[in-house]
């Protein structure tokens, strides 16, 4: 199977697995799952910042919340102990089920470990690639879930998230951040949380 092929049909897997997340957004009037979208956001967002991505890296950000659902947030102590927890579990268990599909597809083993590598955010800050991801998820959530979640928080809760999100990404990502669009009030927010 040539390489082009072979990246298809991971991310038709990885698709396939996220349809069947039982929580649900609306999506131009669709009902579509939660993951499912993530995952295609995810790749359409590397596409745009990062079009020369390599093999490795796509299968990354497609497969970067792979059935989250099945570990959910209120497993674990909800405080900041049981939300680092849960992060880590997660790293693992995304790493775990993306490797799973890859091997079914038909991945080298290099191919598989290296997907892994990123998806538990190994050397981020010094591994180009992993920051890379880094950046995506982060712009992923500013264009598509931060309005929302802005809304549901107070204020300093929102502007405390955004300073985290911003320490984690690069100076190109920062540029990406700015250049998106925003409500009014969450782009005060923003300013507020770089000031």
């Amino acid at each position: 199977m040539s390489s082009e092929k072979l990246l298809l049909e991971a991310y038709r897997l990885f698709d396939e697995v996220n349809a069947k997340d039982p929580n649900a957004e609306t999506v131009n009037r669709e009902i579509v799952p939660k993951e499912l979208i993530y995952g295609q956001r995810m790749t359409q967002t590397l596409e745009s910042f990062e079009p020369g991505a390599s093999e490795t890296l796509k299968l990354a950000a497609r497969s970067q919340h792979i059935c989250r659902w099945e570990i959910p947030r209120d497993s674990y102590p909800m405080d900041r102990v049981g939300y680092l927890k849960w992060r880590e579990e997660l790293k693992k268990f995304h790493a775990s089920k993306a490797s799973e599909i890859l091997q079914k597809v038909g991945y080298d083993d290099d191919v598989v470990s290296r997907v892994s590598f990123l998806l538990q955010k190994k050397k981020l800050k010094k591994d180009e690639e992993t920051q890379t991801l880094e950046d995506v998820i982060c712009l992923v959530f500013l264009e598509y879930y931060y309005e929302e979640f802005s809304t549901k928080h107070t204020n300093q809760k929102v502007i405390d998230i955004l300073q985290k999100t911003w320490r984690k990404m690069s100076d190109r990502g920062h540029k990406a951040a700015l250049a998106l669009s925003y409500s009014e009030k969450a782009l005060a927010l923003i300013q507020q949380a770089l000031a």
